[in-house]
């Protein structure tokens, strides 16, 4: 039986390994596993740790205030160093894009053990958007023995860089995590969401927001923003839901711009259980994220990507979401075809989602038994 080391710092790592540590920790016949966070986001991380009762065995605890990509990184790898020392994996698991993906696959080459790479493929073209993590993705790759890409496109991607030794399609594990965070939510509905929603009026049609990427900051996520204002304005019948991030880059603006629209709810960041819950129930949904565009399709909800470029073109091209940049006029315009074009809205909300089906840890763990 061999011994698998998960890595991860970030919410959103923890939400796309929590069904992948789940299924393999079910069976211990197989698998060994221990669990490190970095900690790089710490209150985000323990929620969804808690939602998922995803027990750590490592917890190097680096968030500090300000830190920087120098301090995550240093602290990290020196924080690794004494975890593989301890514990000698044969086999490292980091998924994504964030400073501890790559930091935790360059420990893993230090002392030649075997990397795994989840969701290993995505690409935007360009280094510096998103940042860091274009860079840290492409890092991750060609440290990794293992490449488990979400769909064929970052498969191909991995071939583009001569990337051609164990990859494989194995879907994107976030639609596991939504499957099992959907039913952990309608076994416990009233723990969640009883006192955080009281304001949400299911009669009237809702938009989600979610808005927070670095390249954003300054003018282009006042662009943003003055958008949702003006269709805020025109649809005084909706209900546009932001759960604003913390980041004063973000906070500033946000209240600035959006805080005195009434039909806009500018609510504090929420759990993933709660995201999901207010996603499920949206009709559509603003957003720069990377795992809501590879979600919301599950969910049947059409995606505005206020992104320049995305590393996810499957869904572009499958028409489950349109890349709309972060200009003001066309944020308005595609947003209003959604709206007032029901056809254009059922088009986009049935289109089928390209990410996964639910089975990506299946694969994942049976390629793990095979390979390892």
């Amino acid at each position: 039986m061999k011994k698998h080391l998960f890595i991860f710092g970030t919410r959103p790592e923890a939400i796309k390994l929590a069904p992948l540590i789940r299924f393999c920790r079910s069976r211990p016949e197989h698998f060994e596993v221990k669990v490190c966070v970095t900690a790089q986001h710490r209150e985000m991380l323990d929620d969804v740790l808690e939602f998922f009762a995803i027990k750590t065995d490592f917890d190097l605890n680096l968030m500090r205030s300000n830190q920087t990509l120098f301090d995550i990184t240093i602290h990290a790898l020196s924080g690794l160093q004494e975890v593989l020392k301890s514990y000698q994996p044969d086999n490292i698991v980091v998924q994504g894009d964030t400073t501890t993906s790559f930091v935790g696959a360059l420990a893993g080459f230090y002392t030649r053990t075997k990397i795994s790479h989840i969701e290993a493929g995505l690409r935007s073209g360009d280094k510096s958007s998103p940042y860091p993590e274009e860079i840290n993705r492409i890092l991750t790759g060609h440290l990794t023995d293992y490449h488990f890409a979400p769909t064929d496109l970052a498969l191909q991607n991995l071939y583009r860089e001569g990337i051609r030794n164990n990859a494989w399609v194995v879907g994107n594990t976030v639609i596991d995590a939504l499957m099992d965070g959907l039913s952990i939510i309608d076994r416990e509905h009233d723990k969640f969401f009883v006192k955080h929603f009281d304001f949400f009026d299911s009669r009237r049609k809702t938009i989600l927001i979610t808005c927070h990427r670095r390249e954003s900051f300054g003018k282009p996520i006042e662009s943003i923003f003055a958008a949702i204002r003006q269709l805020a304005a025109k649809y005084s019948e909706l209900q546009f839901v932001y759960p604003v991030h913390l980041n004063p880059n973000v906070q500033e603006p946000a209240v600035r711009i959006l805080g005195q629209c009434d039909n806009i709810h500018l609510v504090r960041p929420l759990s993933y259980a709660q995201l999901i819950w207010i996603m499920s129930r949206s009709d559509f949904i603003l957003t720069d994220s990377g795992g809501i565009q590879e979600e919301a399709p599950s969910l049947g909800k059409p995606v505005l990507v206020m992104r320049d470029v995305t590393e996810r073109r499957e869904g572009i091209e499958a028409g489950t979401a349109r890349l709309v940049g972060t200009d003001q006029a066309v944020i308005v315009r595609e947003a209003v075809r959604l709206i007032e074009d029901r056809n254009a809205y059922q088009q986009m909300a049935q289109a089928v989602n390209p990410y996964g089906d639910g089975k990506s840890c299946e694969r994942i763990a049976a390629i793990w038994r095979q390979r390892l």
